[in-house]
């Protein structure tokens, strides 16, 4: 995949120059990378916008619970245009804590990117959502596994059963706009 041709092309065909943006799918999909992209290709455009990813909130065993927090820390200061402090995740020897305080300065564009990220319950206040069609589930287990290491291999698999279960009830593909390689 292309994905800094696909975020140009989304940068451009979308106008967005300000608002929510969420990118989801399945883990190992390529959501961050094309977070990382769209950042870049709207800037390259002049257009302000900051990431942030559910992998700073989620845990093996809060996959959705969190949202709260990131609703109050960062889509309730985005909506008042105020700067975000929130805090992230850290893992101490495979044990998720709340680590020290991240502070992102206000943007136009608030990109959150993850799965959950184009939940039913945030969905009507998204400028955007776009669903990262990925690979089969064993080569995205693969990616996911040669990104977070072996060691990780049985809660990956586990993950990917949880969002079965999550995109099956919350239907997220369905109200998303799907980018994956027909749009190369």
């Amino acid at each position: 995949m292309d994905w800094a041709r696909l975020a140009d092309e989304v940068a451009v065909r979308d106008g967005l120059t300000e608002g929510m943006i969420a990118i989801d799918g399945r883990s190992g999909s390529g959501k961050s990378t094309f977070g990382a992209e769209l950042v870049r290709a709207l800037a390259d455009r002049g257009r302000s916008s900051v990431l942030v990813s559910t992998d700073d909130f989620a845990t093996w065993d809060q996959p959705a619970a969190w949202w709260p927090e990131m609703e109050r820390d960062v889509i309730r200061a985005f909506e008042r245009r105020h700067d975000y402090v929130y805090h992230p995740r850290i893992w101490v020897d495979g044990a998720p804590q709340v680590g020290p305080s991240v502070w992102l300065r206000w943007k136009p564009i608030l990109i959150i990117e993850g799965v959950t990220s184009a939940r039913r319950t945030v969905f009507d206040r998204l400028t955007t959502a776009y669903w990262i069609d990925g690979p089969s589930a064993a080569e995205r287990l693969e990616r996911t596994v040669a990104r977070d290491g072996e060691a990780s291999r049985a809660h990956l698999a586990a993950w990917q059963q949880f969002e079965d279960g999550w995109f099956a009830v919350d239907e997220t593909r369905d109200r998303c706009r799907v980018l994956g390689s027909a749009e190369l």
